[in-house]
């Protein structure tokens, strides 16, 4: 597989010429124009997400001071192994984008990913300032680095670790294609699946503020997802070589194992223990949420039915506005761009 070139950072030679612009394997100056975009939906893009600024301080978490020590055992255990998870996905993010941004010679879409890695680093800072708050600080440590000690987790990260891993070892157009889409799972699938656990909290009046960093953490987090689905559908117009019939039953079969991993992972860790979901329940969201994933990329979905959210679960796309303001942001019709906006997931 041939290497590909990591863009120079200063180089007089790259074209200027929109026609020439190129998502990966461009000639690129770097300089960031924001008025000759190739890729005009990045203009939407990154006024939306520097509108969703927010400091986790800024959330009250008295009430969840009160309600931590008596969770109900299995809400207590999920709450420690899901929040562990998601401070091993944001970190991970953290510090992966700017490996993928190396490649990426579009200069507006690594302006979106330098926005989406500040992001991150706010995800964990407010990870950090929930565990702090609520947690001693023998129990702060124990959540944060029980995805070291749980086997189980250990093996959830492994599967994204890895597939990162890979391209960091080697360069090719086909590594970057699977980090790309690991990132699209971490994005579309975890991070939905791990929220829905919090938002049941809230609907048990439970961990208010918790369940409200969540949101803000939702609301980043749908806007990533969106732009890494339109990294790939550039990528399956300029690049049509990286979306052969094998190479997409390659990303289908990532998706599929992603969607696998978290039915067992939510099993695992929600179980039938939890009041207000089941097993039954995550499955049939995760296996929505693996179909939608793979359509919206143009493949096949993956499971039979679940071609909707399930109606024992409608509430989960209610807790996931920050508010009640709402955009029509992915039909790129802007209604409410403001610092408490929300997005609508249709993705």
């Amino acid at each position: 597989m041939e290497i590909l070139k990591q863009k120079p950072l200063f180089n007089p030679d790259g074209s200027i010429d929109l026609a020439d612009r190129r998502m990966i394997a461009g000639e690129t100056t770097n300089l960031n124009d924001f008025n000759n975009l190739k890729y005009s939906w990045s203009h939407d893009w990154y006024r939306q997400a520097m509108n969703n600024f927010w400091v986790p301080e800024e959330v009250n978490l008295s009430t969840d001071v009160k309600d931590y020590p008596n969770l109900p055992a299995p809400e207590r255990r999920a709450y420690d192994k899901i929040l562990s998870f998601l401070i091993f996905l944001d970190s991970i993010q953290t510090a992966n984008l700017p490996a993928v941004g190396e490649y990426i010679t579009a200069n507006e879409v690594n302006l979106c990913l330098a926005i989406q890695t500040y992001q991150e680093a706010i995800h964990s800072q407010s990870y950090s300032y929930m565990l702090d708050t609520i947690c001693e600080p023998q129990g702060r440590d124990e959540v944060l680095y029980q995805w070291k000690n749980d086997e189980h987790l250990l093996r959830r990260n492994t599967f994204i670790g890895d597939a990162y891993n890979h391209f960091y070892q080697e360069r090719t157009a086909e590594n970057l294609m699977r980090t790309i889409v690991a990132n699209y799972i971490l994005e579309g699938v975890y991070f939905y699946s791990g929220f829905m656990f919090f938002y049941n909290l809230g609907r048990n009046n439970l961990m208010p503020g918790s369940v409200q960093v969540i949101r803000y953490i939702n609301r980043d987090e749908n806007t990533h997802l969106w732009l890494f689905r339109s990294i790939l559908l550039e990528l399956k117009q300029e690049n049509p070589e990286l979306f052969t019939p094998e190479k997409v039953a390659l990303y289908r079969d990532m998706i599929r194992e992603g969607c696998e991993q978290e039915i067992a992972w939510g099993h695992y860790a929600i179980g039938d223990g939890v009041a207000g979901l089941t097993c039954d329940m995550i499955t049939d969201y995760v296996q929505y949420l693996g179909n939608l994933r793979c359509t919206n990329l143009g493949f096949e979905k993956l499971y039979e039915g679940h071609d909707a959210e399930p109606e024992n679960l409608s509430w989960v796309s209610q807790y996931s506005n920050a508010n009640t303001i709402k955009t029509d942001f992915f039909e790129a019709r802007s209604t409410a761009y403001a610092k408490s906006g929300a997005m609508v997931d249709d993705l």
